[in-house]
């Protein structure tokens, strides 16, 4: 008995005969099936030489196990034929054979293809999931392929040393980070993100020779456990996360060498502070995504690849430039830690007596505030007094006093969410209805990274004599000054021009109402303000009566950009002769889903059990806009057509939209204190508007 196997299919090397004869084999058995004679009578002659690699979804130090996950940035070579089935966001299974792509290069003669095919694989870069692509450069660039003296059991002793780091296990949470963030996107909700110490951040870069911005390993609570592929010079800076490299204790905040093979272990933070950082010489390599490594957690990009670190994952590392000899002198001292803080802020946007009691303002900075064990990188929660308000009620923006037509934030801002203060972060919301009394001040702002569950917290005004007064101060905090710098009122609408901390500036429209009118001004100013080229401009984001300004200080000082935005302000057209693009978009809508549920019984359990509108949402708004039933809110909800106003509320790229019939409007309370939880895509309504969660 005889068997003779038959394999008819294409070989994974047809491109190379393809390449050296000019001839494309899938047209040719096309064609001859169709009944065609494709083979030419003259024997094809091959041209020069060529060279194909395959690029897996595999782990070479690893034993070339399989890898899977999503791929944040694929890039190949111009100048190669590339063969492929990924793209950039594709998602790799673990289901299918493990190939990505064949990269195929051709040149007159061996040296020239070898030639090219280096230059290939330097111009391709795969991120988001481990590949074989360093592997493939090594042998490309190794003088055991040049020589092609080579053998089916030649790569079996070839030594191969990747340049990076295994994580054996993540840490609490820890993530890449770069300064100065994710810029020039706060106005469709993309936070900067960042680190949240940038002092810590910045010295344990320079302790390596980095510059301060490259990028690095925030560690925050317990950090990871490492595997090193590859020697390299590293520091930890920030809280002291007592570490060991193969058992033997390590110094804080000091440069050390590791070997490959060695393994350092990060543990739980001992003393005060909340996140530590660790840089490597030459910096953690990353892929940009939307102009910055920095992770951003809850969107799930940036960083190394779709978040946070996890067990199995890979972080790779750029060669260093130099290698100056160790230890490196730096000039700036260790960020100085304590579980009683006292931060300096720049007192507004919001103050007395529009939004709060003088005496609200005087205990803001007479009180202790202790650090709410539910805080993270989009905001550091705090307990501590109550304010009284100067208000009953937010009205249209909801019901209760802290509530306001959504206006853009700033990172650092005191936000009085309801009656509880939070801190926001880096990697919190552009947008959102809370008023906020004050601002961390920039040289402070590192402070909140180290904010730890239980500190206390005290705040002091840091006066700001360079600028402008245009409205009341509290007269037992003189030093605060007013969150006002200006105001105009013989103009179509009143302006007023609220200071926001270093950086920003908060450009309001006339009166506290929802005016479909006064966000397109708020729209107008933006555009011109955008036109006009101010210098050291980073984001303008428009709020629903509002305009607020990010600049760089250094490049334009506060009265300038007054005095500017007064001259352009005064020069814009009526907002009822401007037509603006817009576009109708259908969404489906799950009523009362099971999701939206369980967000309800778990605000009931965890944060407030006694909500009055627990447990639930949907009564309470019939009850308190004196709907006859149930169905009626629902007819309410899918009858209307909502008008999109803003972007980033509370979550990346959460529009926030009312609608466009006032009869639509059913007007509620926002949670008080704020949600810890909320499941994705859930509609939330408060005030007079509706939030999509993303």
């Amino acid at each position: 008995f005889y068997f003779l196997e038959v394999n008819t299919r294409l070989q994974v090397e047809h491109p190379v005969t393809e390449a050296v004869f000019g001839i494309d084999l899938v047209e040719w058995m096309i064609r001859q099936a169709a009944g065609e004679e494709v083979i030419p009578a003259t024997p094809l002659v091959p041209k020069g030489a060529a060279m194909e690699v395959r690029v897996y979804a595999e782990i070479p130090h690893a034993n070339f196990q399989p890898s899977a996950g999503l791929l944040t940035q694929v890039t190949f070579s111009p100048d190669a034929r590339v063969d492929t089935w990924v793209e950039t966001g594709t998602e790799v299974t673990p289901f299918y054979d493990p190939m990505l792509a064949k990269v195929i290069v051709s040149g007159v003669d061996r040296p020239a293809a070898l030639a090219a095919l280096r230059a290939a694989l330097e111009e391709t870069s795969i991120s988001g999931i481990e590949t074989n692509l360093a592997y493939l450069r090594a042998i490309a660039a190794s003088d055991l392929l040049a020589s092609g003296k080579v053998a089916t059991t030649a790569l079996k002793d070839f030594a191969f040393r990747p340049e990076s780091i295994e994580v054996l296990s993540p840490g609490a949470q820890s993530s890449l980070q770069e300064l100065p963030g994710r810029l020039h996107l706060w106005h469709v909700g993309v936070p900067p993100s960042g680190p949240m110490d940038a002092r810590s951040f910045a010295r344990a870069n320079a302790l390596v020779g980095n510059a301060e911005t490259a990028v690095a390993l925030e560690m925050t609570v317990n950090g990871p456990t490492l595997r090193f592929h590859t020697d390299a010079d590293i520091a930890i800076s920030g809280a002291h996360m007592p570490a060991t490299l193969d058992g033997v204790p390590l110094p804080h905040d000091t440069a050390f060498a590791v070997k490959a093979g060695q393994m350092l272990a990060v543990g739980a933070i001992s003393g005060p502070g909340q996140r530590a950082y660790l840089a490597v010489r030459g910096a953690f390599a990353a892929p940009e995504v939307l102009g910055s490594r920095a992770t951003f957690a809850l969107g799930l990009f940036g960083g190394h690849a779709t978040g946070t670190l996890k067990g199995g994952d890979v972080l790779h590392l750029n060669p260093p430039a130099t290698r100056p000899p160790l230890p490196i002198t730096v000039s700036t001292q260790p960020a100085p830690l304590t579980r009683d803080w006292d931060i300096g802020v720049v007192y507004g946007p919001h103050g007395a007596p529009d939004f709060f009691q003088d005496e609200d303002i005087a205990d803001l900075f007479d009180a202790t505030y202790e650090v709410h064990f539910n805080s993270a990188r989009t905001g550091v929660r705090l307990m501590g007094p109550t304010p009284r308000w100067a208000r009953t009620d937010g009205g249209e923006a909801g019901l209760h006093p802290s509530n306001l037509h959504d206006n853009a934030y700033a990172v650092g801002a005191i936000d009085f969410t309801g009656d509880m203060p939070i801190i926001l972060g880096p990697d919190g919301p552009s947008l959102g209805g809370f008023v906020c009394p004050a601002v961390i001040a920039r040289d402070e702002q590192w402070k909140m990274g180290q904010l730890k569950p239980g500190d206390k917290v005290r705040f002091h005004p840091l006066p700001r004599p360079q600028d402008p007064v245009a409205g009341p101060a509290v007269k037992t905090v003189p030093e605060a000054a007013s969150p006002i710098l200006a105001q105009r009122d013989d103009g179509p609408v009143r302006v007023v021009y609220r200071r926001q901390g270093d950086d920003n500036l908060l450009v309001e429209f006339g009166d506290m109402k929802l005016d479909i009118a006064l966000r397109l001004r708020a729209h107008l100013l933006a555009a011109a303000v955008e036109e006009a080229k101010i210098p050291g401009l980073i984001d303008l984001t428009p709020g629903i009566r509002s305009l607020q300004l990010h600049y760089d200080g250094a490049q334009v000082s506060r009265g300038k950009l007054l005095g500017l935005l007064d001259e352009i302000e005064r020069n814009l057209p009526a907002a009822e002769d401007v037509v603006v693009p817009s576009r109708i978009v259908h969404l489906p809508l799950s009523w009362n889903d099971e999701d939206a549920q369980l967000a309800m019984r778990k605000y009931q359990e965890l944060v407030r059990p006694n909500a009055p509108w627990c447990p639930s949402n949907i009564e309470f708004i019939r009850r308190i806009n004196g709907l006859e039933n149930e169905q009626a809110v629902r007819d309410v909800v899918f009858d209307a057509r909502y008008l999109v106003l803003g972007l980033g509320d509370v979550y990346l790229g959460a529009p926030v939209a009312t609608p466009m019939d006032p009869r639509h409007r059913l007007v509620t309370t926002k949670y008080n204190p704020a949600r810890t939880w909320t499941p994705e895509n859930a509609v939330g309504i408060g005030g007079a508007y509706m939030c999509i969660y993303g």
